[in-house]
């Protein structure tokens, strides 16, 4: 298993490498002039050219490239165009609301789609079973934007239960959003969970549990869902890493100063090595996260563990 970990740690250097060198190419073709965008058009072209050098942006692409990557490695992300700060400072400053936000959300999702899995899968066919799975399915099509803006319309707006904007509200604020983001989740947790739980409950162990004499809930919880829940665990690892790096729109719309909201900024404004340390942190997150969900599924499952 350490093996496989090192292999997998080694295959993630060079699938950030990659990334890095796929997003400084495509930012260096679209159309524009990042150093036009933060000075403005009016500017001096002497100032315009002068800038250009100060920033090595007149350097050839293998150099840029070189430099930038070796930056990576030690820490060091680049200085961001129009908030002349260190990208790496403005990320640890914004990830702690995104980290907040997350959690909040993979609560959510995973408190509501495993007990709402586990009772459709119980209930098979019934009234709670055709309830939860329309619930899900809803909520897997359903796009975040329009979950966040319906509930801070509704919710917030009208009722005034909780604050529109949660950049200063404490935890209140991170209610909405936090349902907004793991409503698609908490949909497909339930569905992996009911079909999980429904094809193990037709093992023959569960039969022979049943036959000894105990009871419905009993079988469920101790020899169905145990069972059951590796795929769901390995979800779940998967879902909280791109939780952290897809909070684009929730923290847009309530006004959350993490990530998501660092990009966007950083779209707008054309900032080159803010939108690429926001995109490689996220990248990370994501390849972090399959990793995890994998050792889990190796430590929970011996057959997984000995096939490794």
């Amino acid at each position: 298993m350490a093996t496989n970990i090192l292999k997998r740690v080694g295959q993630t250097v060079i699938i950030l490498i990659g990334v890095a060198l796929l997003i400084f190419i495509m930012l260096r073709i679209i159309p524009g002039n990042a150093i036009v965008t933060m000075m403005g058009e009016h500017a001096n072209p002497e100032a315009i050219v002068r800038m250009t050098a100060e920033l090595g942006l007149d350097q050839p692409f293998y150099v840029q490239f070189w430099k930038y990557i070796t930056g990576v490695f030690s820490g060091d992300l680049g200085t961001s165009y129009s908030l002349n700060r260190s990208v790496s400072e403005l990320i640890a400053a914004s990830f702690p609301n995104t980290l907040r936000l997350a959690i909040a959300a993979a609560l959510f999702a995973w408190t509501l789609g495993i007990v709402c899995g586990i009772i459709a899968a119980v209930r098979k066919n019934g009234l709670l079973d055709h309830l939860f799975m329309g619930v899900s399915l809803l909520g897997v099509s359903v796009p975040v934007f329009m979950v966040a803006m319906v509930l801070q319309y509704f919710l917030a707006h009208k009722l005034q239960l909780f604050p529109i904007s949660s950049g200063s509200a404490g935890w209140i604020g991170y209610v909405l959003p936090a349902i907004a983001l793991g409503w698609n989740s908490a949909g497909s947790i339930a569905r992996l969970t009911r079909s999980t739980l429904l094809e193990v409950l037709q093992e023959d162990y569960i039969d022979t549990a049943r036959a000894k004499g105990y009871k419905q809930l009993p079988v469920i919880m101790r020899h169905g869902l145990r069972n059951a829940v590796l795929p769901v665990i390995t979800m779940m690892a998967v879902q909280l890493s791109s939780l952290l790096s897809g909070a684009v729109i929730c923290e847009t719309i309530f006004s959350i100063n993490g990530i998501g909201r660092l990009a966007v900024q950083a779209i707008e404004g054309r900032d080159i090595p803010l939108l690429q340390g926001t995109i490689l942190f996220s990248t990370a997150l994501v390849i972090l996260g399959n990793l995890v969900a994998d050792c889990l599924y190796s430590l929970l499952d011996p057959r997984i563990r000995k096939e490794v």
